[in-house]
């Protein structure tokens, strides 16, 4: 099923149709998702780099404490500290890298913190109904646009972490 400027209007969304029209809303999105996120953390008694660090490893699998901290635009220092406390919780568990046994990796328990999926059932479901009204050419844009975001947010946290 495919949106139309009726469904989308009983959102209070109107048909957009430049890049700079999808400004604001694209900036509202951002602060909503953000602003759950910190919620979801604070509730789930975690830090917000505590929450995201076991999101990434449960993601990307196995990292070293620099490449986690890398991805968190942290010092492995920093990222060590947020290891210790997944750890510290069962969230994380640090093993020796098969490929290299002189590296020591950590990955994700696959143990998850109570509540977590709960409250992310609050935005899953409506965002789901919403992606199943779009045609196969506006996932298509959909998947291109999350692809090109990523890659410009990851860009930008190295750029950020080089500044330093």
């Amino acid at each position: 099923m495919q949106a139309n400027s009726g469904d989308l209007a009983l959102r209070g969304i109107s048909e957009m149709t430049t890049p700079k029209q999808l400004n604001n809303p694209y900036r509202r999105y951002l602060a909503a998702v953000v602003l759950f996120h910190l919620a979801a953390a604070e509730d789930l008694g975690l830090t917000v780099t505590d929450y995201q660090a076991g999101n990434i490893l449960e993601m990307e699998g196995a990292l070293t404490s620099g490449e986690l901290g890398q991805r968190l635009g942290m010092t492995t220092g920093a990222a060590t500290r947020a290891i210790d406390r997944l750890v510290d919780a069962g969230y994380a568990r640090r093993t020796v890298d098969p490929s290299d046994r002189r590296r020591v990796v950590v990955e994700h328990t696959d143990l998850l913190p109570k509540n977590l999926e709960g409250l992310l059932a609050h935005v899953r479901a409506p965002i789901a109904r919403v992606v199943e009204q779009l045609s196969p050419e506006q996932l298509s844009g959909l998947q291109l646009y999350l692809e090109g975001a990523t890659t410009a947010y990851v860009e930008a946290l190295a750029q950020l972490g080089n500044d330093r």
